[in-house]
């Protein structure tokens, strides 16, 4: 079968050769809607090639045997599998004659860009192509017959990484029957991509400058509109955060209804897919005007006597000669809710998504000695104290908190999905509920009685069905590992913050460069039997306390040994911990969020703080000089020189790596920092949560604050520019463990332009953060150059 397949030709028939998102598209350009033209290389024609290429065949042909060995958890092994597949695709001739028909396909189109998408069909009536957005990546190149030859050797390649071999055999699917064709297509002057998103209540628009990539990617936030559904009038509309923009040469990005030329472009490697890095005038201007608003709001209503109301779409607005034009760039048609189900929204907290039964807390002061395995837990708010037994629950869902709250901080660590600032959750879901919970919107459904095994598995896939848990998505804290092998080394150090033994395996496992964060109040609640510390010492059991500490503490420091481990001591909200709290300081006043925390704590009584250098001091002793200490909530110069002779006292500073840092959280350090180099000092550790909280007046642990708590609020921004500026020109080192670059990556751009020495972040966000500073630094470097040419 020679022939390439038009989309405009594209038969029912031909589903099977041309994938899923190929064939969707060219019903809806025979059915009058705007798509791009294109044609489909066949899934047959990867098939022939690799049944022709000796050596690929040999090896795919022993996949099936090696799979039943292959263990997938083994890393490097999956790596090596991947790799030599890989290479091999790569490395060999494509059919004899398929590259000249491809090239004579593109001649009839003007653009001089293509891009070549993977388009699958599984063999499986059950199985939803949607649940493997992301697992592929488009590839961009010039009209060119070699990279046309190796862009669609790439594609090819794809289906052997090491997260598509992983993906496919967890997902008890042999890869050798999936078909993966190509749909290839021109890239034409792109303004805007976005998606959007229809459904009952109604309609959500998300768009940014240039290609959708950096909506695809989590570089960027789009900017959100909503519809009212009936009428199509705009109910209301939200700047996002776009710092970048996606497109190629001088195409996409270059192009705006104002015609306004974009600067800083980095061009990738290998692709004509270029990046700008857009000016503040652009990214303070919606992506989208009234007319091009008209266009989407238009389509959807044609789009809902098509596909019903309940679907998703992918568009981009393209510059033609006189006017801009929508064109649709995938279509999916979502699953539809159950008539009786019910579902509430609160803010997505934790990556993934779960599907189990309910079990409800409907107090958060009770104290909880077991929880069912494979259970949501639903609760007014996740007490720290629990955290020994929350590692076998599916998820989380709260009434209280917000996305830096400590349930939440908790629950992205242990990689369990978590919805927080659910509104009387408690009493609007009961024991045993049937849940769907997904972390990354922060949607809750509650399955009606009725529903059955076959409505699970359209939600949620049917193998997962059975275990009552989502497979994991490309972005889930428990998904497809990403290969991190010769990776390019970066000048900022990425970091992981930790307080869980069971995440250490899955840290070292990837690139990074230390512990920047190991929470120490979060650590220590496994091995004190839910009694305050102090009990501990006032009850004569100081010793046994201590030995404790420290083997805590050595789980974490021997395996990273030599690389740094930052050691936060204790830093406990008495709030958050009222099983915990004593009447170790007398008080008759309330706990609140502030409380008698950090190094204050320390002032009024000493013997924890003092038990936590002993411990320390143990672990260097026992040949470990990787640990460092970070001292929490520092208020005063006066609170850190107490401490600072307490460490001298302790011995901890006789070995000269040990360094003494600060947490720069509290405002006043923005004026104290040049006090506090002097008293001692040695690096700060931004801490993007409380810095913020304070900073704008906001408390972090209330939901219904959350619009209000923006790490990216050009305040908190200004601040940590600052702090930034003033350690460099102290000469101390300074790093950043909020939740901020975390959860807002696209400000990692700022923290290494700054001048960042490190950025420390949960174990599922540094995958993101790593690729974040490889391409700031990338694009400094090149800008440098610019300038050096100039």
């Amino acid at each position: 079968m020679d022939k390439l397949y038009w989309l405009n030709e594209i038969k029912s028939s031909d589903r099977h050769y041309v994938g899923e998102k190929a064939f969707n598209l060219s019903q809806m350009l025979q059915n009058g809607y705007p798509v791009i033209p294109g044609f489909v290389v066949a899934a047959k024609k990867l098939n022939e090639y690799l049944e022709n290429e000796s050596t690929s065949q040999l090896l795919v042909g022993e996949l099936a045997d090696s799979s039943l060995h292959l263990d997938v958890d083994n890393w490097r092994q999956l790596q090596q599998v991947a790799l030599h597949l890989r290479q091999e695709i790569i490395n060999s001739s494509l059919p004899d004659g398929l590259d000249f028909l491809i090239k004579e396909a593109v001649k009839t189109w003007e653009s001089p860009y293509l891009v070549f998408r993977a388009s699958l069909c599984v063999p499986s009536a059950s199985y939803k192509t949607e649940n493997i957005s992301g697992l592929y990546e488009s590839v961009f190149c010039f009209k060119e017959e070699k990279q046309i030859a190796d862009s669609l050797k790439r594609i090819w390649s794809q289906l052997f990484s090491a997260r598509s071999l992983l993906y496919w055999q967890k997902s008890l699917i042999d890869i050798r029957s999936i078909n993966l064709a190509v749909l290839v297509q021109p890239v034409n002057n792109v303004i805007a991509s976005g998606l959007l998103d229809i459904n009952y209540s109604r309609w959500e628009i998300q768009a940014t400058w240039g290609l959708g990539l950096g909506i695809d990617w989590g570089e960027v936030q789009p900017d959100i509109y909503y519809v009212e559904p009936k009428t199509g009038v705009l109910l209301e509309q939200h700047l996002g955060n776009k710092i970048l923009a996606y497109g190629c040469e001088n195409t996409a990005i270059n192009e705006t209804s104002n015609q306004q030329e974009q600067k800083s472009v980095v061009t990738l490697e290998k692709t004509c897919l270029q990046v700008g890095f857009l000016e503040e005038e652009l990214q303070q201007k919606h992506a989208l005007n009234q007319q091009n608003l008209q266009q989407i709001t238009e389509l959807a209503q044609q789009l809902v006597c098509q596909l019903g109301k309940d679907y998703l779409v992918k568009w981009t607005l393209i510059q033609e000669t006189d006017s801009q034009k929508l064109y649709l760039t995938k279509v999916s048609k979502l699953i539809n809710n159950f008539s009786n189900n019910f579902s509430i929204n609160g803010i997505g907290a934790a990556t993934g998504k779960a599907s189990a039964n309910a079990l409800v807390i409907e107090n958060s002061q009770q104290i909880i000695l077991q929880l069912p395995k494979g259970i949501i837990l639903v609760a007014p708010q996740i007490i720290p104290d629990w955290l020994p037994i929350l590692q076998q629950v599916d998820g989380i869902i709260t009434e209280k908190g917000g996305l830096t709250s400590h349930g939440a901080i908790i629950a992205r660590e242990l990689g369990i999905p978590a919805v927080v600032g659910v509104s009387r959750v408690t009493k609007l879901i009961q024991n045993g509920d049937r849940l769907i919970i997904d972390g990354d919107s922060g949607e809750v459904h509650r399955l009606a009685k009725n529903a059955d095994e076959e409505d699970l598995k359209d939600l949620i896939g049917e193998d997962k069905a059975a275990e009552k848990s989502v497979a994991p998505s490309e972005y889930s804290p428990g998904s497809i590992p990403h290969p991190f092998t010769n990776l390019p080394m970066t000048s900022t150090q990425l970091l992981v913050n930790l307080s869980q033994p069971t995440m250490i395996d899955k840290a070292l496992a990837l690139p990074v460069d230390g512990v920047g964060l190991l929470r120490s109040e979060l650590m220590v609640l496994s091995i004190l039997n839910r009694q305050n510390p102090y009990r501990w010492i006032r009850e004569g059991k100081q010793e046994q306390l201590l030995d404790l500490w420290t083997k805590k503490i050595l789980e974490f420091v021997r395996p990273f040994s030599p690389k740094p481990v930052y050691y936060r001591s204790l830093d406990w909200r008495t709030h958050e911990l009222p099983n915990l709290h004593d009447d170790v300081i007398e008080s008759d006043e309330p706990q609140t969020a502030l409380g008698e925390r950090g190094t204050f704590s320390y002032l009024l009584n000493s013997e924890v703080f003092d038990m936590e250098l002993t411990a320390l001091k143990d672990v260097q002793q026992a040949g470990y000089h990787n640990i460092r200490l970070i001292l929490p909530f520092v208020r005063t110069v006066e609170e850190f020189c107490f401490c600072r002779r307490k460490v001298e006292q302790a011995g901890l500073a006789d070995i000269k790596e040990f360094q003494l840092w600060i947490m720069a959280e509290v405002p006043s350090v923005l004026f104290l920092l040049p006090e506090y180099v002097k008293a001692g000092v040695q690096g700060i550790s931004i801490g993007t949560n409380d810095l913020t909280q304070l900073l704008l007046g906001v408390d972090r642990d209330r939901a219904l604050l959350a619009k209000s708590f923006d790490e990216r609020h050009p305040v908190v921004m200004s601040a940590i520019s600052q702090l930034i500026k003033m350690a460099k020109e102290a000469g101390i080192p300074c790093s950043i463990c909020g939740q901020a670059p975390a959860l807002y990556p696209e400000i990692i751009e700022k923290l290494v332009q700054w001048g960042i020495n490190s950025i420390s972040v949960e174990p599922e966000a540094l995958q993101r953060t790593y690729q974040a500073i490889f391409r700031a630094e990338q694009s400094l470097l090149l800008e440098a150059a610019r300038r050096q040419l100039q």
